[in-house]
Formats: structure tokens, sequence, C-alpha cells
């Protein structure tokens, strides 16, 4: 049995890929800090698979403690999530996010490249693409000077590893997601951010719980059809298999190159007010929402092209937008 170690594996994305892992036969021991996620979803893990995950709480921005964890633990392949996430958030802590997100990468390649460990993926995003100048966005599109740290470190993320895949002897994946949203069918894990919700779908979720008053819409100015952002929202489950995908494409030495990028989402766009609307008609639920003005670093539209994915992984997505807003609700719900 192959051991996958899954850093930030009790997060939203995280936690759905140790899911999906377990599913699927493999071993998984979890590093997360619990900075932004909570213990108990290792619980709710083991109620879903029947297997309690092996769980480390270490900061990965401490070197002596990753090579302590190294040093003890025999894996088979790291798939790397822990790192901030929040675009506004970074624009205002720009250093807190490339201290987390770039330092805590080198420590676990440089561990790696001492061990002669192989098989890396890693957690990338669309935004490496910046306002991209044609739709949808292929992996043949240049990235662009980035609109906010957070996206500055998924490029520099990206730059480090392909170094390290030159220099040694690493095959790693970069995903490059679009919008993950939704949460796993037994309602058992899903997105539950700590304070007040950086993201669009906790946003609306939290509304129309009654936990936030209003919805803001950040600008009804942009070069789209209603004029609002347009974003790929694409369902946890559906992502978190494109990781297996991607996994076992490097466990069975199926890669073209050292390093290789796969855009993850399903190839439609909508905008927020449509989101609005898809998620009143999927859950009967009335959203109170205004429009303001824009919020820096959000770029006009991005949705993927995601031909080479569902070619090279042999992956697609299955969940629409309207079973994704569902599932977030139901969630939600059960958080009350």
């Amino acid at each position: 049995m192959k051991k996958i170690l899954v850093t930030g594996g009790l997060g939203f994305i995280g936690s759905h890929t140790v899911v999906e892992l377990q599913n699927t036969g493999f071993e998984v021991i979890i590093i997360d800090d619990l900075s932004n996620s909570s213990i108990d979803v290792l619980e709710n893990i083991t109620k879903i698979t029947g297997t309690q995950p092996a769980f480390h709480n270490i900061d990965l921005r401490i070197k002596k403690d990753v090579k302590n964890f190294f040093d003890t633990n025999k894996i088979d392949g790291i798939i790397h999530f822990a790192a901030f996430k929040a675009v506004g958030e970074s624009v205002q802590n720009p250093l807190d996010y490339y201290e987390n997100n770039i330092g805590s990468l080198v420590y676990l390649l440089q561990e790696m490249r001492d061990r002669n460990l192989d098989n890396f993926i890693f957690s990338s995003s669309c935004t490496v693409y910046g306002q991209a100048d044609e739709l949808p966005i292929t992996e043949n599109a240049p990235t662009k000077p980035a609109e906010s740290p957070y996206g500055n470190t998924k490029q520099i993320g990206e730059e480090i590893i392909r170094d390290t895949c030159k220099a040694n002897s690493l095959n790693a994946i970069a995903l490059r997601y679009f919008n993950p949203i939704g949460a796993h069918d037994s309602v058992h894990i899903g997105e539950l951010p700590l304070g007040v919700p950086q993201n669009l779908i906790p946003y609306v979720t939290q509304t129309a719980a009654g936990i936030r008053e209003q919805l803001s819409v950040f600008g009804d100015d942009y070069d789209t059809a209603d004029g609002t952002a347009i974003r790929d929202y694409i369902h946890v489950v559906d992502l978190a298999k494109a990781h297996i995908a991607a996994l076992q494409r490097l466990l069975e030495k199926n890669n073209k190159t050292s390093f290789e990028f796969f855009n993850v989402g399903t190839g439609k766009g909508s905008s927020v007010l449509e989101v609005i609307k898809a998620f009143e008609n999927a859950t009967d639920q009335k959203l109170n929402y205004k429009i303001v003005g824009r919020r820096e670093g959000d770029i006009t539209a991005a949705y993927a092209d995601t031909t080479i994915a569902n070619k090279e992984l042999n992956w697609k997505t299955e969940k629409t937008l309207e079973e994704a807003l569902n599932s977030s609700w139901e969630w939600q719900k059960k958080q009350l």
C-alpha cells in the first residue's frame, strides 16, 4: 500500500482528497497546523472512510520539525495543499503569504531532494494566468504578473518546483485549480472558513443561513454580460479525484516530462449573479445581496479549457453547478 503525505489535509480541498485517496486504497498521513482548519475534520474523514489517517500537527515553516517528520516517516508521494489562500488578505499581509507559502514548499522539497524522494503534486491556481487574453484559458496561455501576492506565491511555487525537477530526480505535477466549491455527499466534510469567509460560496451560504446580514457583490461594471465577474466553479469532489488521477500518473511513470501542469475546472464560466440565481433555484433560498465596489486583486473573468487534463489524466468533472451549490447549502445547514 503506497503511503501518501497530504499537507493541509484537514482543509477544504485536502480533506476531500484524503477521502478519495483512502477510497482508492492509499495509506494517508496528514500534516496540518490547524491555522485554518479543525481537528474535528479528522474524525469526520474517519466516519466517511472507516479508516483514521495518521495525523501530525506540524507548522511547515519550522524547518527542524519538517526534517524530524521525514526522519521518522517513509512516504511514496506528497500532495501539497498547505498554504494561505485568500486573495484580499494576501494584498494586506504579503509577507505572511510569502513566508508561509514559499518557505514551507522549499523545506518540503529540500527533504525530498536529500532523501531521493519522488512524486510531488502541487496545489496551484488559475491565478497564475492573471487576466488571460483569451477564454477559455488553455495551458498554453502565458502566465502574467500576478494580481495579488497570493497569486504570486503560486507562480513562484511552480517556478521553484520546475527548477527542482531540472536539478534533481523529482517528478511533479501542478494542478491549476479554478474555483472549488461544494461538500461531500455525506455532509461530514465541507468548506468551513474560520472567521469571515473570503470566498463567494461560503458567504452565500452564511447569508442564506442568517449568519451574515448581506452578501456583497464586488463590482457590476466588469466587461461581462451582467457586469459581474466570471469564474469556473468546480465541485470539490471532482477536484479531489483529479489529484488521484495525477498521483497515479506519477506513480505509474506515465508523465511525459519531469514537471507537468494541468488546468482543473469545469470548462464553464459563471458570473456572480448567475451563481446567486443558481443557488436560489437549487435551494429555494432567497439571498439578500447588494452591489458594492470592486475588490483589489480581482480579475474580470477566468474559466478553463480542460481538454489536456481530460485526455492526459483520463479525468473529467461529473457534478453540476447546482449540485455543488446544493451540497454547500446542506453542509451549511449542518453547521447551524
